[in-house]
């Protein structure tokens, strides 16, 4: 039987630039496609493209860098379905496991070890009818719960869909991003603040180091 592969975009070595981990040292694994179009997606580049890597050949590369947490993000890394599998495999290999998703695809097989970030979508993403909201029941207390928010409309909608999903007390953090370029960060803390939230404001600290070059 011939080893399982997946499509990949990039394998690079970076600091951990949102969540709860920001900071830390990681490897990130970029897989190839995602059957969304966000208005705001700054990965572009990974919709198409990319070349097959057999499992065995990531872990070994995953490996070399000798970081303790993996990000697998995308893209949208599980609408390959073999993303299951590495997800498993590198938890066996003891790495602190993280993956970014867009909450657009299912969890529910999703290794109870990893640390799921979902990524819901807000009405100024464009895809906001593309949320799967059964994939709340199956997140753990350690996920993330994430909205990138590009206006008021999108901050007061996501203020419903915290209180309408019971985020707050199910998972260990929720994250409010400005969207880059669309709403100031000043302006997003200013009405978190205002409104007594107990959220997580969280901005793109790569970005403020390495800009948008791809590998960071």
């Amino acid at each position: 039987m011939s080893e399982t592969e997946l499509r990949i975009t990039e394998i690079f070595h970076s600091l951990q630039g949102e969540t709860s981990t920001t900071g830390l040292p990681t490897v990130f694994v970029r897989l190839t496609g995602c059957p969304l179009r966000c208005g705001y997606c700054d990965t572009a580049y990974a919709f198409e493209g990319g070349h097959k890597m057999a499992l065995s050949e990531i872990m070994a590369t995953v490996a070399e860098y000798g970081a303790n947490c993996v990000t697998v993000t995308g893209g949208e890394p599980l609408a390959q379905p073999q993303c299951i599998e590495l997800l498993e495999q590198l938890c066996d290999q003891g790495y602190r496991v993280s993956l970014e998703t867009s909450g657009a695809m299912p969890i529910a097989d999703v290794d109870k070890r990893v640390f799921k970030i979902v990524d819901l979508k807000t009405p100024g993403s464009g895809e906001v009818s593309k949320n799967l909201y059964d994939n709340v029941d199956h997140l753990l207390p350690h996920d993330e719960v994430k909205f990138v928010i590009c206006d008021r409309q999108d901050y007061d909608w996501t203020c419903m869909k915290v209180d309408e999903l019971g985020l707050q007390g199910r998972v260990a953090e929720v994250l409010f991003s400005p969207s880059q370029g669309q709403l100031p960060p000043r302006q997003l803390a200013e009405w978190i603040l205002d409104d007594k939230l107990n959220v997580r404001m969280q901005l793109q600290t790569h970005k403020y180091i390495w800009g948008d070059q791809p590998g960071h």
